[in-house]
């Protein structure tokens, strides 16, 4: 929470007291539905609430945006960045249906009305989005499979429109067919040994409709 605290100096109070929240709801909620692994579960801020604000690093989303997290499970990175973007609106999917029941009730907790949470799997989503993110749910060419035909034409950033994916490791083999992908180390924004090999992957994808 410090390290947040430190990285997000802005946060307005009841911001913060949503951030210091996720330690107790996700506590609570894994000794009913294990989502974090327990080992994790004692880094909560800094494997899975700060990771997920990487993607803020290097892009601020702005007001009416939208925003899908593909695989979301318990809420990373959809549900950090939500409380960090209160004006910008949020759909989290996950196959799993017990890991969108804990996102509901995280959300609902929170008092967080600008996500919304459904058991649905990625290929079979209407809607367009500004942005698609992600944390490392499987390799790239599947997820751009997934997801390449729901990308808004309207762009609202001066990063293209397309896709956030956290990921870390690696990548060049996996990124060799997309040379349009820029990758952002995590390690230039927060400190933690952590984050050594923590990247930011951002592709963009054009409208395809």
């Amino acid at each position: 929470m410090e390290n947040i605290l430190k990285k997000f100096s802005y946060l307005s109070e009841n911001q913060i007291l949503q951030f210091k929240k996720l330690q107790s709801l996700y506590e609570d909620w894994n000794a009913k539905i294990n989502v974090i692994s327990r080992k994790d579960i004692d880094e909560l801020y800094t494997h899975h609430v700060l990771h997920s604000l990487g993607i803020a690093k290097i892009i601020e989303f702005r007001p009416g945006s939208k925003i899908m997290d593909v695989g979301t499970g318990g809420g990373f990175p959809g549900i950090p960045l939500a409380i960090l973007f209160p004006e910008v609106d949020f759909y989290l999917i996950d196959v799993i249906a017990k890991k969108i029941r804990v996102v509901d009730e995280v959300a609902t907790d929170l008092g967080l009305k600008n996500v919304k949470a459904e058991q649905k799997r990625a290929e079979l989503v209407k809607q367009e989005f500004d942005f698609i993110v992600s944390r490392a749910v499987t390799n790239m060419p599947d997820f751009v499979k997934w997801v390449d035909d729901k990308i808004s034409k309207k762009q609202n950033h001066e990063l293209a429109n397309g896709i956030l994916y956290l990921k870390g490791g690696d990548l060049t083999e996996e990124l060799a067919a997309f040379p349009k992908a820029t990758v952002y180390n995590l390690s230039d924004f927060f400190s933690d040994v952590f984050f050594e090999t923590k990247k930011v992957v951002h592709l963009p994808l054009k409208y395809k409709r």
